[in-house]
């Protein structure tokens, strides 16, 4: 029997069979997989790719109870989420740590297309962050990140700001920005939000659109900024110029700080992490 590639969160597997496996071999499959991981109490099968802005997918049950909520620990918290109507990825663990450990104290971050939470919980667990801001569409991602917050003790410290990027960024960026910006106190406007950002975390989805715009248009001098970017190895270097092309578009001066492979999403195609700061 064939194997499956699988990823493991917490109380749940998905499992990715490769096309003709017979049904009956992949119950078995995922048999032997609840024997030999024991905190796996139920086997689902990813039958669709994550799609569109809200990044939904579409499982089916295989083995073990019947249920879709994912109770998944990493780097010293605890996450919840329906692996159906939310995304996340195992396997950008290292990332969230890496990224945490990059943060200052005192440090207003954004975090865009964050889903249930993972990037601003972990970067408020593991950092001196004065705030951390957790920007996602998706409605029921945005239910989960609220009861991951209380799940994690982050309350005051991890804040939602829901919606579409796109317009939240509008609506920042409408707001009267300081004459000449020259401290925190004049980084502030109604609600407490900040205009700018010290730093802005991108993990996006796969998309056509960059959503640097908006990066840019809530970034101010010295912002580090983390964008992801999917291509082929040899393609790199158009990722790089692309953020350089973006940053002219939209009159702001930068500094590539590091280029790095954040891990392969299919045979040669990898997911790329562009650091750079805002001059």
């Amino acid at each position: 029997m064939e194997k499956g590639s699988f990823d493991l969160l917490g109380n749940i597997a998905i499992v990715k069979f490769q096309k003709g496996i017979k049904t009956s071999d992949k119950k078995l499959f995922a048999g032997k997989l609840m024997k030999e991981n024991n905190s796996v109490k139920t086997v689902l099968e990813k039958i669709g790719k994550f799609k569109g802005r809200l990044r939904k997918q579409t499982t089916r049950y295989l083995s073990g109870q019947k249920n879709k909520e994912a109770i998944y620990h990493e780097n010293g918290c605890v996450f919840r989420f329906n692996v159906d109507d939310t995304y996340f990825s195992p396997r950008l663990s290292n990332e969230r740590k890496e990224i945490a450990l990059k943060i200052k104290k005192g440090d207003r971050i954004l975090v865009m297309f964050a889903g249930v939470a993972p990037f601003p919980i972990i970067i408020a667990k593991l950092s001196k962050a004065e705030e951390v801001y957790s920007n996602e569409i998706n409605r029921k991602a945005n239910e989960y990140a609220n009861l991951n917050i209380e799940l994690n003790k982050m309350k005051g410290r991890v804040i939602l700001l829901p919606g579409d990027i796109k317009k939240v960024a509008e609506k920042l960026s409408r707001r009267q920005a300081p004459a000449a910006f020259s401290g925190r106190k004049e980084n502030r406007i109604q609600n407490g939000i900040p205009r700018y950002f010290d730093v802005i975390a991108m993990p996006r989805p796969q998309l056509r659109d960059s959503f640097l715009k908006e990066a840019f248009s809530l970034s101010k001098k010295g912002t580090r900024i983390y964008y992801y970017d999917f291509c082929k190895e040899d393609e790199i270097d158009l990722v790089i110029d692309k953020v350089k092309n973006e940053a002219k578009k939209n009159r702001k001066k930068i500094k590539i700080l590091n280029v790095k492979k954040a891990g392969n999403i299919s045979p040669y195609r990898y997911r790329i992490r562009v650091d750079f700061r805002v001059l």
